[in-house]
């Protein structure tokens, strides 16, 4: 979204629109307020790899095209952002968007392909507590080959789902350890929970109800039922 895009001189909407949205950290900001983003941290924390310079410059940016409002929250610092009428009505498109890309760009994953911390931040608003029981669980995920955010922690209680990356001192229901790819195989739809166990790339320990359950409460995308198609044509 800088001023030298668009300098084709076509009065083509579709050109004119990608001038606005073609950008892949738009995109991404997008597809953060759809889930439920409305705070600076919220895009922060969903979009690891984003600096705070381009995280900034981006919001305004939107805010500028008409995409969205910034407003002042009481007893808040920073306010929140809201999709205008402008940006909900990209709500279909951003959909659309993601799943032609599944089906049509997608390969083989490699470990410089996933973010760990963003990959985490999707995976902690996908389970399904639905299927967990009432009270207080608690999941330790590890990734023993990351050098870095080797160690994860998710609270679940009252429906809701802290992410922590430090020891939260409670009691672990259930131990997951496993190899980065292997859970986001699963999450993608790309693998089954019971595959990646039994290929011993990852592993499931703790509580006999939760990991007699486990494929329930696990976490997938949204887009899990996306498949790739067989071959480019």
């Amino acid at each position: 979204m800088n001023k030298s895009e668009n300098k084709s001189g076509s009065l083509c909407p579709a050109v004119k629109a990608s001038a606005i949205i073609g950008d892949k950290w738009v995109l991404l900001i997008l597809r953060e307020l759809f889930l439920g983003a409305h705070r600076y941290n919220d895009f922060q924390k969903a979009i690891a790899r984003i600096s705070p310079t381009v995280l900034s410059g981006r919001l305004k940016d939107m805010e500028t095209a008409g995409l969205l409002i910034k407003r002042t929250v009481s007893g808040k610092k920073g306010g929140e952002y809201r999709l205008t009428k402008s940006g909900r009505e990209l709500g279909p498109i951003i959909d659309h968007l993601s799943r032609w890309g599944l089906r049509w760009t997608r390969r083989s994953l490699k470990d410089e392909d996933i973010d760990v911390a963003g990959f985490m931040w999707d995976f902690h608003r996908s389970l399904n507590l639905d299927e967990l029981p009432d009270g207080k669980t608690v999941l330790s995920v590890q990734f023993p080959e990351q050098e870095t955010y080797k160690k994860w922690w998710l609270i679940i209680e009252n429906g809701t789902v802290d992410l922590c990356t430090e020891d939260p001192g409670f009691d672990i229901d259930i131990y997951i350890v496993s190899s980065l790819i292997s859970m986001v195989s699963v999450w993608m739809g790309d693998s089954t929970l019971k595959e990646e166990l039994a290929s011993q790339a990852m592993t499931l320990t703790g509580d006999h109800y939760l990991m007699k359950t486990a494929a329930r409460w696990f976490a997938l995308s949204r887009y899990s039922d996306v498949r790739p198609v067989s071959s480019l044509k």
